[in-house]
């Protein structure tokens, strides 16, 4: 059962005084920023989607993002280049009171923004 889903954008030149002043540490996994940071050129594309998740993550629970670090919401990709959440902490907790069993991520770009979007399926809960 579906039992939120979310989505947002971010225009990617945000991101670019982020990279400087450090503020990617303060909302970013530190293995997520790190790769980020590796893109060169397109990092600042590849946090704002990123940021996106986080989100969109938020808007999917219906709770926002409130009492959830986001530093404990990090996005990787799978083998297959595939973005998958891995979800630390208040981040794992908050998916735990939702009852969700999976969590589906997708995230797009293109030259000035980027978009994600979630869809969390779960078990049936009272709101």
């Amino acid at each position: 059962m579906i039992i939120g889903i979310g989505m947002d954008l971010v225009e990617s030149a945000r991101m670019v005084p982020w990279l400087a002043s450090g503020l990617t540490e303060r909302f970013f996994h530190p293995d997520e920023a790190a790769a980020c940071r590796a893109r060169g050129p397109q990092a600042a594309q590849a946090l704002a989607a990123r940021f996106a998740a986080k989100e969109a993550l938020g808007k999917a629970l219906g709770t926002g993002l409130r009492g959830i670090r986001l530093q404990d919401i990090e996005v990787r990709s799978n083998e297959f280049g595939r973005p998958v959440f891995c979800l630390h902490g208040t981040a794992r907790e908050a998916a735990s009171r939702c009852s969700a069993v999976r969590i589906h991520l997708t995230l797009t770009h293109e030259r000035t923004h980027a978009a994600a979007m979630v869809v969390i399926e779960g078990e049936p809960h009272e709101q």
